[in-house]
């Protein structure tokens, strides 16, 4: 028989079943590793739309081996296969297929590469080498660099359950943070009084200040916490995590409206990957919409913002309509005239009537 076909039938016949998913089988006590090197270090730290690379090495080739890819799923204690190779064939699995490869440098070259990383693939993930009785496999975090905000809907505090919640942040180009996210963006500063779900389904705030309305001043900061919720009763906020914006185009630097008229267009372009711009005018929140999509572009997401000014250093005093109906503005250096408050960050000024021509826009250009 063809040896490449050999090879083929080996793969699918190593194959898992079509769920691609099945139970860890990692040991607390972790065995000395024959065959593949201890990587150097085991979190990766990256940005939404890089390439990242999660380093597996073999130190000897045993013989007939395979290498398993999988990302960990800690809410069904699972894991998703996502490539298996023996060295000189592969095969991909499940929605991460058309965006990894292996990177192949050497031939005892396993690691996993991931192109255009989006806020989904964070997490841990395992190289496993498959020889028979002697299994070995090393497990590497795949962190992104991100923000958290807070976040509420237009009709007050405490509206979501927890599906709910999950569904505003998508909407806010945003995943639903992680605890841990929520935990290093308390240690940079975030102090929020409302508690908000986040991605296992406990809910909790964070406290720089203490403070009667927040747990009281006798409580340490911290973060607060109110444990796990029941995901369809119970109703907090919710806790939204995003990172580098996405997407590739050319904008105006400075546009101003009137009333829906473009009345003045800056001559100088810049390129990004993704770009959130403002438009200055006195707009309804329809007007506000038009004006972005006059320049071929769309009214800006929370996500996006909060992503523009920490990332691309957005400063701007002056409040514009978001796509959520929210007017909000940008502060990267804090002045006694934005606001006057002595730390950075996007400031709100809530959701007034879409009605008023009062404000201008914050439109985002990308994919």
């Amino acid at each position: 028989m063809h040896p490449v076909l050999l090879v083929s039938l080996w793969l699918l016949a190593a194959s898992p079943t079509s769920s691609i998913s099945q139970k860890p089988t990692g040991s607390p006590a972790t065995p000395r590793l024959q065959y593949l090197l201890e990587p150097l270090h085991t979190a990766v730290h990256t940005q939404r739309g890089a390439t990242a690379t999660l380093p597996c090495v073999l130190r000897a080739l045993p013989r007939n081996y395979r290498v398993k890819w999988s990302k960990v799923e800690p809410a069904n204690y699972g894991e998703n296969v996502i490539i298996i190779t023996n060295g000189l064939y592969h095969k991909n699995y499940g929605p991460l297929s058309p965006r990894v490869r292996l990177r192949h440098s050497h031939r005892y070259d396993a690691s996993l590469t991931i192109t255009d990383v989006t806020l989904e693939d964070e997490g841990r993930y395992r190289c496993q080498l498959v020889n028979g009785l002697e299994d070995e496999s090393v497990s590497l975090t795949l962190h992104l660099e991100g923000v958290v905000f807070p976040y509420q809907p237009s009709n007050g505090r405490y509206r979501f359950n927890y599906h709910d919640a999950k569904r505003a942040c998508e909407q806010q180009d945003a995943r639903l943070a992680t605890y841990q996210q929520l935990y290093k963006a308390w240690m940079e500063g975030l102090d929020w009084c409302n508690a908000g779900w986040v991605l296992d389904g406990t809910v909790h705030y964070p406290i720089i200040n203490s403070r009667e309305p927040c747990g009281g001043r006798l409580l340490l900061p911290g973060i607060r916490s109110y444990g796990p919720k029941d995901k369809q009763r119970d109703r907090f906020d919710a806790f939204c995590f995003t990172s580098a914006l996405q997407g590739t185009s050319s904008i105006p630097q400075l546009c101003v409206v009137t009333l829906g008229l473009l009345v003045k267009s800056s001559p100088s372009i810049i390129s990004h990957p993704g770009e959130v711009y403002f438009i200055r005018g006195h707009l309804s929140f329809k007007e506000a919409g038009q004006a972005c999509r006059n320049h071929g572009a769309a009214i800006a997401k929370v996500g996006q913002l909060y992503s523009a000014w920490k990332f691309l250093g957005l400063d701007r005093c002056d409040g514009g309509w978001l796509a959520d109906g929210s007017v909000r503005y940008p502060i990267t250096t804090p002045r006694q005239h934005c606001g006057g408050l002595p730390e950075p960050g996007v400031r709100s000024f809530g959701f007034p009537s879409k009605e008023l021509r009062t404000y201008g826009t914050y439109c985002f250009v990308g994919t």
